[in-house]
């Protein structure tokens, strides 16, 4: 059996867009409404890892999950905090696909300069609340009735999680292009 993560091309999405797909439609993990189309999504994921980590779980050439960053907020002083996202096949679920995915993002995005990293999760996912406990994250709170999805109002969650601590002025940060998969490796 070949296992490896390693950073998606847009040869992935396609791929990709088969796990995230049925989050959108029938779970309220996402707030999408609906699937985009492949070109939007392929554009998308494009802009993303132009600049963050976007990286796959793939064993014996398919794709079982993705994880990426993404920017947590728009204004300059938030630079160095990624916003994280994570998806998983339902055959990759309770197999530690995520915690591994997970931990070779957060190793990216450290060595990328990043300091903070922030999760949404949907506050009825209490999997997904109770993994990133597991990882280190503190529950930063509630934020009642936050979204409305499936004819309902719904809490969401954020909990964060420092990966550096700052002191003084921050360097720069790397580019992502500046990563390899031997950087991935190092950790998987």
């Amino acid at each position: 059996m070949q296992e490896q993560i390693r950073f998606a091309t847009p040869a992935d999405s396609a791929g990709i867009l088969e796990i995230y797909a049925p989050y959108i439609l029938e779970t309220t993990i996402s707030f999408e409404y609906e699937p985009p189309g492949l070109a939007e999504f392929t554009a998308r994921m494009q802009k993303i890892s132009s600049k963050y980590p976007y990286l796959v779980y793939e064993r014996n050439g398919k794709i079982l999950g993705f994880a990426y960053g993404s920017a947590y907020q728009e204004r300059m002083a938030y630079l160095y905090d990624a916003d994280l996202s994570i998806y998983l096949a339902p055959e990759a679920q309770n197999s530690g696909i995520g915690r591994k995915l997970y931990r070779c993002l957060l190793d990216l995005l450290q060595k990328q300069g990043f300091y903070n990293v922030y999760a949404c999760i949907t506050a009825e996912n209490q999997r997904s609340i109770d993994f990133h406990k597991a990882l280190g994250f503190r529950d930063l709170g509630p934020h009642p009735k936050a979204g409305y999805k499936f004819n309902r109002w719904l809490d969401i969650v954020w909990m964060d999680k420092q990966l550096s601590q700052p002191a003084g002025k921050p360097l720069p940060l790397k580019p992502v292009t500046a990563l390899t998969n031997d950087d991935i490796l190092k950790v998987f």
